[in-house]
């Protein structure tokens, strides 16, 4: 190996190396077996570094940071490629994320000491995706758990733990780990929820313009850019945002969190709030060919029903009929969405 070829490395390990250096460090760690002078540089520097205890320790979480960026990144495919490839995959990856380990403890830092250069942290930002008609359980870098729902995804900046700020498009159920010095705080659109510790669930869908926040424990403060003013939502309190304007009411969290558990839950809600909520919860489009729909009210709850299930049961409480259609191969091989037609029994 050339001088040049240790560059490279030192480049990717802080961050800084263009894309061919990349490709090139990865594919030389990907067949280091092969490469027998490699191989053997690589142990003759990890003895080296065990045997030094004087070795100058570097701040490597930028790094750890890389390597939980490409997890969540990989894990996003897991549901679109076949078993072989989804195995073969995560061999490559944990060869790949294995390697700046190996070359920060021994090659960089003993080979290249005598014009070191002090790695700086660097932000890296990191994506949560649950898909359509799916729901994705996480837990964030300072001990935040919770559930993503159909069609929603969240995204952050490592490090985490002293800067907790998410952005959310969708739906979430929210576990907030307790912190009183650094507030979690959640950006939609325009708004802010701040939160200390607490239990709640946030909706924020761009499509649907509006944000609702139903809390089970706890204390938050919602905050638009647009309105002066920061209001306080206290437990089993239901704040909806729409159009500059606020309203609070109180309700049972229950309902609001029931997704989580795999439960649909509908109590007095309105068929065009039925018809979004079935609509996620199944992938499907719903349409409302009557008009007179929008007077009814629904009471039910469901639980690992299928689509057709809940449609029946909810035809048997009024007088509604519907029409499936199904899916549709497109020209460039992927499938529309099942449509379903609600219409009025006449």
């Amino acid at each position: 190996m050339k001088q040049e070829d240790f560059d490279k490395i030192e480049r990717y390990i802080k961050g800084v190396a263009d894309d061919s250096e990349k490709k090139y460090v990865e594919s030389l760690f990907l067949n280091g077996e092969e490469n027998l002078y490699l191989r053997d540089r690589v142990h003759k520097e990890w003895d080296i570094m065990f045997s030094n205890p004087t070795t100058t320790e570097v701040n490597l979480s930028h790094l750890l940071d890389r390597i939980h960026h490409l997890i969540r990144k990989k894990e996003t495919l897991k549901r679109q490629k076949p078993v072989q490839k989804f195995l073969h995959m995560y061999r490559k990856i944990a060869a790949i994320l294995i390697i700046p380990l190996i070359i920060a403890g021994g090659i960089t830092y003993s080979l290249m000491g005598k014009y070191r250069i002090p790695v700086k942290d660097q932000l890296v930002s990191s994506t949560i995706y649950a898909p359509l008609g799916a729901r994705v359980t996480f837990n964030l870098p300072d001990g935040t758990k919770g559930m993503l729902n159909s069609g929603s995804h969240l995204s952050y900046s490592l490090p985490f733990t002293n800067n907790r700020k998410i952005n959310l498009d969708g739906e979430a159920w929210f576990e907030v780990n307790h912190d009183e010095n650094h507030p979690f705080v959640i950006s939609v659109g325009n708004s802010e929820v701040k939160v200390i510790g607490t239990s709640f669930n946030l909706s924020a869908y761009p499509a649907e313009n509006y944000i609702e926040i139903v809390l089970k424990e706890g204390k938050v403060e919602f905050k638009d850019r647009t309105v002066d003013e920061n209001i306080i939502v206290l437990p089993s309190e239901r704040l909806i945002f729409r159009d500059g304007k606020t309203n609070k009411s109180s309700v049972d969290p229950l309902k609001y969190n029931a997704w989580t558990e795999g439960k649909l839950i509908f109590r007095e809600d309105t068929m065009s709030e039925v018809a979004r909520r079935i609509e996620r919860w199944y992938n499907v489009r719903i349409i409302l060919a009557d008009k007179e729909l929008e007077n009814y009210s629904f009471r039910a709850t469901f639980e690992d029903d299928s689509l057709e299930e809940v449609l029946r049961c909810l035809a048997l409480t009024s007088p509604i009929r519907f029409k499936i259609t199904p899916r549709i191969l497109m020209p460039d091989g992927t499938f529309n969405k099942e449509e379903v037609i609600i219409y009025m029994k006449k």
